[in-house]
């Protein structure tokens, strides 16, 4: 014991954040843009990578503006000492937005609610706020509708002649953007050109409009729009099911071995028995579960990577731990202490985040944002991509 008291531990799981992948990626995707502005997308604390290291690499890359869904999520990052313009757009209608318009925060405006919350409070607070009508052009989801636009646009323009909002531009989200095929993208990009037009025509400028997401930043560079708003890529996760792209994933997501031990043919592993012992063998304690983002539904379908070499699970995921098979006669392959890579970037034959999804029949933006609990995030920078640059801490 110190004078400080005694050491803790560190938690033996943690998700390790290449920043120079993300500033990679950021480079990647301002290419892909061809002239358009590129807003990066750090919502749900940058896809659980961490909003304001993230944020900061994304910006290195060359993005110029970030994108969140919560005003809270832009309050942080402003209170980071991040200038840089920040769209938040999701909110209630019942909320008060004025701290987003004293931190010059720009806000969508989904709804003609929406704009009544605005403008109360740009009446209240003085401030002038910037904002970003959102058009429902065929998700379905939040946005004015098309019926609703005509109505909401006459209300715009007075609000701008009365110096109460600044359009910065239109914005929509794409439904079918993963399948660059897919007839209704088309459909959607007319409609949005359609009411930026009539915006025009009456007078707003709407300076800087934007519809692309990740896919169709790297699928669509000529849609004519001004910015593009890309969210997965940025973390080298590939949008579009067998696309070319340049992306290095960002998270490594490992835990300790905490024990080796042999067992018996005939022994079964974990709650319920699920995995029986075919033989003699040797087993492995991974120290993560399901309450950090291992899910029970992969008891039995995944592999982890010690050492170079990957190994199965067997046995159910519990809370805490899990157990892997490291075979009948693995030597000193593996050691209590050792690192196991539950996913990573792949270059090295090791298991993705990727391949998760696919076992778990979703998509890999969960899998990453469900990494959670007790796994610490350590954010690096110059790691295997440029080793004499190599910085570390953790949050």
């Amino acid at each position: 014991m110190d004078e400080m008291g005694p050491i803790v531990p560190q938690s033996p799981c943690r998700a390790e954040i290449d920043l120079d992948a993300i500033e990679h990626n950021s480079r990647v995707l301002t290419r892909a843009a061809r002239g358009a502005r590129v807003m990066a997308v750090v919502k749900a604390d940058a896809y659980g990578h961490g909003a304001v290291p993230v944020s900061l690499a994304a910006l290195r890359g060359g993005a110029d503006a970030l994108g969140v869904t919560t005003i809270a999520e832009a309050l942080q990052l402003r209170a980071a000492g991040i200038d840089s313009e920040i769209l938040a757009w999701l909110y209630g209608v019942g909320d008060d937005v004025g701290a987003a318009l004293s931190a010059d925060v720009d806000l969508a405006v989904p709804s003609p609610g929406h704009l009544d919350t605005v403008l109360e409070a740009a009446r209240r607070t003085g401030r002038r706020a910037r904002v970003t009508p959102k058009i429902d052009t065929g998700l379905a989801r939040s946005g004015v509708t098309l019926e609703e636009w005509p109505a909401l646009l006459d209300r715009l323009i007075s609000a701008s002649e009365e110096g109460l909002v600044e359009v910065t531009g239109l914005m929509a989200h794409f439904a079918h953007a993963d399948d660059p095929g897919n007839p209704v993208i088309d459909q959607q990009v007319a409609r949005l050109h359609a009411c930026v037009a009539q915006a025009r025509e009456r007078g707003l400028e709407c300076p800087v409009n934007h519809h692309a997401n990740s896919a169709a930043t790297l699928t669509r560079p000529d849609d004519g729009f001004e910015m593009v708003r890309p969210g997965i890529a940025l973390y080298g996760l590939n949008p579009v099911d067998g696309l070319e792209a340049d992306l290095i994933p960002a998270m490594t997501f490992s835990a300790e071995v905490l024990m080796v031990k042999r067992i018996a043919a005939g022994q079964g592993v974990s709650y319920g028995h699920t995995w029986y012992a075919p033989h003699d063998t040797t087993v492995a304690l991974v120290a993560a579960g399901y309450a950090d983002g291992v899910w029970r539904l992969l008891s039995g379908g995944l592999d982890v990577q010690i050492n170079g070499r990957r190994y199965p699970n067997v046995g159910r995921v519990c809370m805490d731990q899990f157990v892997v098979d490291l075979g009948p006669d693995p030597g000193e392959a593996v050691r209590a202490g050792d690192t196991a890579v539950l996913f990573g970037d792949g270059s090295d034959g090791g298991p993705t985040a990727a391949e998760w999804a696919r076992s778990l029949g979703t998509i890999h933006y969960e899998v990453v944002t469900a990494v959670r609990g007790r796994a610490v995030r350590h954010h690096v920078l110059g790691t295997r991509h440029a080793p004499d640059r190599r910085k570390e801490g953790s949050t």
